[in-house]
């Protein structure tokens, strides 16, 4: 495995992270009262653009198939 593979692999565990932490926080202030609609807008948008992240860097990390 090269260097840049094992970079890759440890910047996706770090937005994996990220992204599950954000999950909770949104949990969390989805059941708070009052709700900050626009924080929790925000923090989903951040949420979706690291799932994105995530998908490109695991499409990365697969090797090509020729069918």
């Amino acid at each position: 495995m090269d260097e840049a593979s094992i970079q890759m692999k440890e910047k996706l565990e770090v937005l994996r992270t990220e992204h599950r932490d954000l999950d909770a926080v949104i949990n969390q202030l989805t059941n708070a009262q009052p709700v900050d609609l626009f924080q929790l807008q925000r923090l989903k948008k951040r949420k979706l653009a690291l799932k994105d992240m995530i998908n490109k860097l695991e499409s990365g990390l697969l090797p090509d198939i020729t069918a």
